[in-house]
């Protein structure tokens, strides 16, 4: 990613907590902010953001840490940037729904204790009392059992004595090939007398209903329409580029069949190991642009899942669809061995059948979870990418039907806006994780670029 030169001690000073891998990280960085320091409790992603980057300080635990000790890796500079977002699985339906189950509870996902975590977040900001702060999160924290965790925030920030306002950011508008809604935070400390302002648009795409009906669900379940702090979401202006494609995003990546993927190859599983681009293929400047970095013919991270039975049904899948349209493939695959052992003259008896079927028929019914397998579109943005896309890597099937697989933890992190020389610690399914986790660095570089901009401003407000 290009920024804006080289860091030093006299850049703006960025503390990312909750930071996971490094996504706000490295927006940030590109915009020519100095990423100080990190605290991240997962230590797969802790050694992610150390790996990528060296000059920061690491800290493990926001829960018993002390914000003095993280506050002394801000000083000389001349301003300082709290960034972060807690641990969102207990905001998103998809967690709430795995805390209700094992806890029989309508409201178990409240007692989990990463609801709180924002509280120790503010606990950072009251005591660094840093120049602005951004804070990310699923949109499902606007409404959480009655609860609205950015209005809460923004309350609390008031009373320290920010200036805050909070809104909807899809990144797809932002030069992301993803349509990933996500609620954002911004604020500035009051005596900068600076408004938080959110990025303009700089793609244009016509976002899904049910992104819209989400958005709709979010913004009115506990009066976020209504705050005083929220600011109405940004729409793509007519005359923007187009968004990103998946096409456009991943397609210059060395081809891999489903039954012969990097991770179905034993020693192939190294998220480390590099990979020839291809060469018969021009990469899109897109692609170009997450290239250049690396200065190698090659990419690490391009490695999957092998899935065995399921890679012919991703081949088989029309691009744009569901699980259901896999499941009725796989019945017709089912009939059509049947028929042909039956034109053969034998007799296949009920034990065979069911054999036949656990061989080629994926076990989960079609009404549960629809859209629990989605092919790639080509020439379309993909899907949000989630958190645990390693160990059900099926919501990203890859749009060339040749290759009859998901998607690799390159090219996931392709979708995600990484570039291809930032690399991920741990095993593939920790790198898919930290991926489905990040804030977007395209994403996070646009939020960065307003409060780059303002605090230029503030910098001149106080010197007058």
């Amino acid at each position: 990613m290009q920024g804006m030169g080289p860091q030093s001690g006299a850049a703006p000073a960025v503390l990312d907590l909750f930071s996971g891998c490094g996504g706000f990280s490295l927006g940030f960085q590109a915009e020519g902010f100095r990423i100080a320091g990190s605290v991240e409790i997962d230590p797969s992603a802790r050694a992610t953001h150390a790996a990528n980057f060296p000059g920061a300080i690491h800290f493990r635990d926001a829960t018993i840490l002390d914000p003095a000790e993280a506050a002394a890796c801000l000083s000389g500079s001349p301003f300082t940037v709290l960034v972060g977002g807690p641990p969102c699985q207990a905001y998103a339906r998809v967690g709430r729904a795995k805390l209700r189950s094992v806890a029989s509870r309508q409201d178990a996902h409240l007692d989990d204790p990463r609801v709180l975590l924002f509280r120790h977040w503010l606990r950072f900001v009251e005591a660094i009392r840093p120049q602005a702060v951004a804070m990310e999160n699923v949109l499902d924290c606007l409404s959480v059992g009655g609860r609205n965790v950015m209005e809460e925030t923004a309350e609390a920030l008031v009373r320290l004595g920010y200036v805050p306002r909070y809104t909807i950011l899809n990144a797809v508008h932002y030069g992301v090939p993803q349509m990933r809604d996500r609620a954002f935070l911004l604020a500035y400390r009051g005596d900068l007398g600076l408004e938080p302002a959110f990025p303009e648009p700089t793609r244009a795409h016509e976002l899904p209903k049910g992104y819209l009906h989400s958005r709709h669900v979010a913004m009115r379940g506990a009066g976020a329409a209504t705050s005083r702090f929220f600011v109405q979401p940004r729409h793509p202006v007519v005359g923007l580029m187009p968004a990103i494609t998946a096409v456009e995003a991943i397609g210059d990546l060395p081809s891999l069949a489903g039954s012969k993927a990097a991770g179905a190859i034993k020693g192939r599983r190294s998220t480390g190991d590099l990979a020839a681009y291809r060469t018969d293929v021009t990469p899109s400047d897109y692609a170009a642009r997450l290239r250049s970095a690396t200065g190698e013919g090659a990419t690490s991270g391009h490695v999957t899942r092998a899935i065995g039975r399921d890679a012919v049904l991703c081949g088989l899948m029309p691009p744009g669809s569901e699980y259901p349209a896999a499941h009725a493939i796989a019945e017709r695959l089912l009939a059509e061995e049947i028929a042909a052992r039956t034109a053969d003259g034998r007799v296949v008896s009920d034990l065979e059948v069911s054999a036949l079927r656990a061989g080629i028929v994926p076990p989960h019914p079609t009404h549960t979870f629809p859209n629990r397998w989605w092919k790639l579109v080509a020439d379309r943005p993909a899907r949000t990418l989630l958190a645990h896309l390693g160990k059900d890597g099926y919501s990203q099937i890859h749009y060339d039907g040749t290759q009859s697989r998901v998607i690799s933890v390159r090219e996931a992190a392709r979708l995600q806006s990484f570039p291809d020389d930032f690399r991920f610690e741990g095993t593939m399914n920790n790198a898919f994780r930290q991926i489905g986790n990040a804030v977007p660095p395209m994403l996070a570089q646009a939020i960065a670029g307003c409060v780059a901009q303002a605090l230029g401003h503030g910098e001149a407000r106080l010197a007058a």
